[in-house]
């Protein structure tokens, strides 16, 4: 790894039992239900080597957009905040306004993958809020299942500007060995100008109990010929990987699945490209 390049964790998440409440959260998961905080995360980050992390949502609301420019103000391993904000609110502008005075607001992310509808990022109305975000110079981080990519060439159509990338490698089935329509409707969305993609969240969609691997590395080898070392980014998504794996399995993992990358190439992946893409100070 590239002394000159820090190494940088572009996905994880805090989150504080009592504070807000998580729908999304098994209630009877010892694992999930409980309050992780920067000092749960800062030896994790020492031990594996990790220099920088980006924080990104787990809540649909202000509420935690605020909260999480705090602690990324306190904790001194934090460079980044992905945020969520309502979309088609008519007063998103002013929403952004607020927090763009934090320097620590990079991003933007909505749970498109819990909407009821597949399409339903691609309606005129959340458009409208890419196009706002896109023009502010922010970026998006797509929350999709496969299902979701068939939608992603034409939103970028209307939105060309938009710097975007793909969370956790889209979810594919790992645990059930599928491959497509994955492979071909992420290669599509590949081989738009400048869409790059999370190489994380792997662990938790291959069997929990006895992931290995060799299950992750089919799946990060077509992300690599499809992306290049250029436009993907390691990801922890602690705590949520916690289900599956330790931090240091994780990053281990990622890091023996892109073993064939030169120390440039795996200095980009494992820092670089986060850097510039969230345009970490």
């Amino acid at each position: 790894m590239s002394a000159q390049v820090p190494v940088v964790d572009s996905h994880h998440h805090f989150w504080e039992i009592g504070k807000l409440d998580y729908p999304w959260m098994p209630p009877d998961s010892a694992v999930l239900n409980r309050t992780y905080l920067p000092r749960d995360l800062g030896p994790e980050l020492s031990a594996a080597g990790v220099d920088k992390t980006v924080i990104v949502q787990a809540h649909a609301s202000i509420e935690e957009a605020r909260w999480l420019l705090e602690l990324a103000e306190e904790a001194d391993f934090v460079s980044g905040v992905v945020a969520w904000v309502d979309l088609v609110d008519p007063k998103l502008g002013a929403t952004l306004d607020e927090l763009q005075r934090n320097p620590y607001f990079k991003g933007i992310r909505h749970a498109w993958h819990d909407e009821v509808d597949d399409d339903w990022l691609a309606r005129p109305g959340p458009v409208g809020g890419l196009k706002e975000i896109a023009a502010r110079g922010l970026s998006y981080d797509f929350l999709v299942r496969p299902q979701h990519l068939k939608y992603i060439p034409g939103i970028m159509e209307r939105v060309p500007d938009l710097r975007a990338v793909i969370d956790h490698i889209a979810k594919p089935l790992i645990a059930d060995r599928v491959i497509e329509p994955w492979l071909t409707d992420l290669r599509v969305a590949a081989n738009i100008p400048g869409m790059t993609c999370k190489v994380s969240g792997m662990v938790t969609e291959a069997d929990v109990e006895s992931w290995k691997v060799g299950d992750l590395a089919p799946y990060v080898s077509h992300v690599l010929g499809m992306f290049g070392y250029d436009r993907l980014m390691y990801g922890s998504d602690w705590p949520v990987a916690l289900l599956a794996a330790s931090y240091q399995q994780v990053i281990g993992a990622a890091r023996e699945t892109l073993s064939s990358l030169t120390s440039e190439e795996s200095a980009a992946v494992f820092g670089g490209n986060a850097a510039r893409f969230y345009r970490l100070d």
